[in-house]
């Protein structure tokens, strides 16, 4: 049977190979598609689950034919990957993606030769992530001036598909900014020493070699220093509306109802795209070197200790440094904002990041697999680490409550911050859900939404907007999306992650 094969099964029979175990998990059997080596995952909740099986039922209508694979087809295929360890993994904001599904998480064991790197498994835009600052305002020391703090930050920060960095960088910068990740940034005065305690893999990754990134590659990546871009990437205040654990967010300085934090959610821009580029290139011909058969050809890979492999996993550290040192930047642009706009200094407005996490990104990380500890390559495309408490990798202040996880609404709903558990420690390589995920396509959103309509929407939630690209407000707007509530709750009734925080905008930058 072809890897589309699969969808030439009727509806009713391809559900014969799934099976619920609980209220919010389902297994992928094998034999689902040709190759799997281990079965496949994925966790929904009662409110969720009609997205994932419609979107099977119509890829079994078509016959495989046109669009995306189904999320949980393309789930499957990544179980069929060589060296991977127990299962693959779908978290409940799954959707289609390239290659692997946009949510789905994949680990391969180091030790094993066989083991593959993919690309897919990692994203175009490395090191997609969100990052959480807190300040000491309240909602009300804001309400009056929240149009003019929301146009004073459209107009700090460069948005938009083509913006470019305010601040000036050379070649050599971007070098150096490749290699070093946040260290450049607090070299060059654009970040707190503390910042990088708060931030995942202390914003650096020391495999990063910049000579593994094409020229081209640097030449997209260099004008966009410190730029949020377009898409799903936005700068947000919100406010505090919910605390579920006081004790976690007392750690996290963000235990009032009502206080102001700030969200920033961006990538590596054009760099990342390009290195992700290359690599696919680089990759196919490996495949055919090394005899390595997928399913999908969108799953291009190469073994991890290959030549391609190698260069591909320091291309993607320069370019996950890149995307930290953007939101860095930004950081810095969104503290000086504030403070003009409130005539006094970050520090006094106790403008501390949170944290920062990744959600595109593959990293060697150890495991518990069977009893034995094991070095794994976890792919994460559109999941979020979530280390629990006590773990080494986590600061010294979240040791008791478990790392922070930042989930970042669609346009003008809640956002969440999360913590990490020792069940997703066991379940799910210690990884959760990344966003709300997608449940229309960008092109069915821009046809069916108005413009209009959405920005009214949101002015009468009081929710102040600066957009560059009007194309881009139907693109996001909250009904292109699966409810982020639903998404988390599923977190947390699995036990993945622990709810803690709940954050509702006020004010909404978009590219």
């Amino acid at each position: 049977m072809t890897a589309a094969g699969v969808m030439q099964r009727t509806y009713e029979e391809a559900c014969k190979f799934i099976e619920q175990e609980d209220d919010t998990k389902y297994k992928v059997n094998l034999g689902f598609v040709p190759k799997m080596r281990v079965p496949g995952y994925f966790y929904v909740n009662d409110r969720l689950k009609s997205l994932i099986f419609e979107e099977l039922q119509h890829a079994c209508q078509r016959g495989g034919h046109g669009g995306f694979l189904p999320a949980v087809q393309q789930l499957a295929n990544v179980a069929g990957l060589p060296g991977i360890v127990k299962k693959s993994i779908a978290l409940p904001d799954v959707h289609s993606g390239y290659g692997f599904a946009i949510g789905n998480v994949a680990a391969f064991d180091m030790a094993d030769p066989e083991s593959i790197v993919s690309p897919g498994g990692v994203g175009f835009d490395i090191n997609c992530g969100v990052r959480l600052i807190r300040t000491n305002l309240m909602e009300a020391d804001v309400t009056d001036v929240k149009e003019q703090l929301a146009q004073t930050l459209f107009d700090h920060i460069p948005v938009g598909v083509g913006s470019q960095g305010i601040i000036s960088t050379s070649a050599k910068d971007l070098e150096a900014a490749l290699e070093m990740g946040m260290d450049w940034s607090l070299r060059e005065g654009y970040a707190w020493a503390e910042d990088k305690e708060h931030c995942e893999e202390y914003g650096r990754m020391l495999q990063a070699d910049p000579s593994k990134v094409s020229q081209r590659a640097k030449k997209r990546g260099l004008p966009q220093m410190g730029t949020l871009g377009a898409g799903n990437h936005y700068a947000e205040i919100q406010v505090v509306e919910e605390v579920f654990d006081k004790a976690a967010a007392r750690k996290m300085g963000i235990d009032k109802v009502g206080q102001v934090c700030i969200m920033i959610h961006s990538g590596s821009r054009g760099l990342g795209h390009q290195v992700a580029t290359d690599a696919l290139t680089a990759m196919e011909k490996a495949m055919a070197r090394d005899k390595i058969d997928t399913n999908d050809r969108q799953l291009a890979c190469a073994r991890i200790d290959s030549q391609e492999g190698q260069d591909y996993l320091k291309a993607m550290a320069c370019a996950a440094n890149f995307a930290w040192v953007n939101r860095s930047s930004m950081t810095f642009l969104v503290r000086q904002a504030f403070a003009k706009m409130f005539h006094t200094t970050p520090d006094d407005l106790d403008m501390h990041l949170v944290y920062d996490v990744s959600h595109n990104i593959a990293k060697v990380e150890e495991h518990m697999v069977d009893g034995k500890m094991k070095q794994l390559l976890v792919h994460r495309k559109g999941s979020t680490r979530a280390f629990p408490p006590h773990h080494p990798l986590i600061p010294v202040d979240y040791q008791l409550t478990g790392q922070p996880v930042l989930i970042g609404g669609t346009m003008g709903t809640n956002s969440y911050v999360l913590t990490g558990t020792e069940q997703g420690m066991r379940d799910t390589f210690g990884s959760t859900c990344h966003g709300a995920g997608r449940s229309r396509s960008r092109n069915n959103s821009r046809n069916k939404l108005d413009y209009q309509e959405v920005l009214d929407a949101l002015k009468t939630k009081g929710i102040a907007i600066r957009v560059a690209s009007p194309k881009l407000v139907m693109e996001e707007a909250p009904e292109s999306y699966k409810d982020v509530t639903e998404v988390v709750n599923t977190c947390h009734e699995a036990g993945i992650s622990k709810l803690a925080v709940k954050l509702r905008p006020i004010a909404v930058i978009k590219g």
